[in-house]
């Protein structure tokens, strides 16, 4: 089982990302891999987002429909207490700017027993994930 971080989207779509070479190839492992793949309703909305900024707002819809659509992801929600235990951790990591969205994914990867995420984020090594490749 594998958690899939807004990073992991955005270097496998955008060509010009500094890892987009590198996750191509983390894709192809982790579709032949047969791993169950999660991620959030969060990193959707970073994902499109970043890719909107980046590559045009129609594209990044579309990546989103995409993604929403896929048979082998499961799209985590966080409920309001989830939410509430992302805030704490937003303050206790201040020092090292994590992201709020990252911190929704520490608690569903918590919740749901994930121990490894596909990112190029340290700060998931840093609240106590492995970063997978």
């Amino acid at each position: 089982m594998i958690y899939l971080d807004t990073g992991a989207f955005v270097a496998r779509y955008i060509q010009r990302d500094q890892f987009h070479e590198r996750s191509l190839k983390s894709w192809h492992k982790l579709q032949t891999s047969g791993q169950t793949c999660f991620t959030s309703n969060f990193v959707l909305g970073e994902t499109a987002t970043l890719i909107g900024r980046t590559a045009g707002y129609s594209f990044a819809a579309e990546t989103a429909r995409r993604i929403l659509s896929s048979s082998g992801l499961t799209l985590l929600r966080p409920e309001e207490r989830d939410e509430f235990r992302a805030l704490d951790l937003f303050e206790k990591y201040a020092d090292q700017k994590v992201s709020f969205t990252d911190c929704v994914s520490f608690v569903l990867m918590q919740k749901n027993r994930l121990t490894r995420v596909f990112s190029y984020d340290r700060h998931f090594q840093w609240a106590g994930f492995h970063l997978w490749e």
